[in-house]
């Protein structure tokens, strides 16, 4: 069987329609998050999926949201939102966080999605790429992403690495800067233009 072929396209008004394709075929993402978990909104008790999609779509309409989406043809199979660290505050584990750190990165890598089906196919692959392409094209910087690492850690079974999996990051060239939960890391990356 032929490797699949992926396209990338910035989620924007006019891609609107295909994210929100995708995540309502997945139950809205994690029960109705549309992707909001990293923005200044955040995601709370009081959170309904009704009111992160308006959020969300807000942010588009706005142009306060950079996300990566990935395509199969028509199709929209999965994300990589990304994002200055104003436009995507909340990361897990803030408190171990803030406790190490010298400098905010320029970049966030928040989430990364991949639809039901499609999973273990390289669409998580594509879209970190397109990500670091985007960022590139907008100047480049110091990138940051919050993968969970899975070497020397037992399956996860039934789990989903919504920040994605360290070895994935670590082929693009990040490098660990350190760690901030017992299977999360701080991966860095200097991207240049």
């Amino acid at each position: 069987m032929a490797d699949i072929v992926y396209s990338t396209r910035p989620l924007s008004s006019d891609t609107w329609g295909d994210f929100a394709r995708l995540v309502e075929a997945n139950n809205g993402v994690w029960g109705g998050c549309w992707c909001m978990g990293f923005h200044p909104e955040g995601l709370s008790k009081a959170s309904t999926a009704a009111g992160n999609r308006r959020a969300k779509e807000a942010h588009v309409r706005t142009g306060t949201v950079h996300q990566v989406l990935v395509f199969a043809g028509d199709e929209c199979v999965g994300w990589c939102q990304y994002g200055s660290p104003a436009e995507l505050p909340n990361i897990k584990n803030p408190g171990a966080y803030a406790k190490e750190l010298v400098q905010l990165p320029d970049w966030r890598i928040g989430c990364i999605f991949t639809g039901k089906g499609r999973r273990g196919k390289g669409v998580a692959r594509a879209a970190v790429s397109g990500a670091l392409d985007a960022i590139r094209a907008a100047g480049g910087g110091v990138v940051e992403a919050y993968p969970e690492q899975v070497e020397g850690r037992d399956p996860q079974q039934g789990a989903y690495l919504h920040t994605g999996p360290e070895t994935l990051f670590e082929e693009f060239g990040f490098t660990r800067d350190r760690q901030i939960a017992k299977w999360r890391w701080v991966m860095r990356l200097s991207l240049d233009v």
